[in-house]
């Protein structure tokens, strides 16, 4: 059986506290990141969008580095929209500051109603798998 791992970033454990879920969790050589939205340590929703798109991938920068991973490490990546598909050109050039090939993750995007909290308009969950994409 293959040992599972609760990763909480510094920062993150009001999540923890408050939701009951866990930033990311390592099984092995893979890190499930759970979906980030751009909220800040204190819960606060960032207000400006493409800030709070960077803000998502910030969090799951947090998530990734405390468990020893990297952007590059990153193998699928989900993301749901408030606005879909209107949103989707400003979050692709976020997406691109923080992603780079040569070698890219899958990409799911969906659309929908709400998120729990007000004023979200994104959320982006991960999967990395530890080693990087070869060239």
């Amino acid at each position: 059986m293959t040992d599972r791992r609760m990763i909480v970033p510094p920062g993150m454990e009001n999540i923890v506290e408050r939701y009951h879920y866990a930033p990311g969790v390592l099984v092995g050589d893979t890190l499930f990141v759970s979906g980030q939205v751009g909220r800040d340590e204190a819960l606060q929703v960032v207000a400006d969008r493409e800030q709070q798109f960077e803000q998502c991938f910030r969090n799951i920068g947090k998530v990734l580095d405390a468990a020893g991973f990297a952007f590059s490490d990153i193998v699928e990546l989900e993301s749901w929209f408030l606005a879909f598909p209107a949103d989707l050109p400003l979050f692709m050039q976020v997406k691109d500051r923080w992603i780079k090939g040569p070698v890219f993750p899958t990409w799911t995007g969906f659309g929908v109603a709400s998120f729990s909290m007000p004023g979200i308009v994104c959320e982006v969950k991960v999967t990395a798998v530890r080693g990087g994409p070869a060239a």
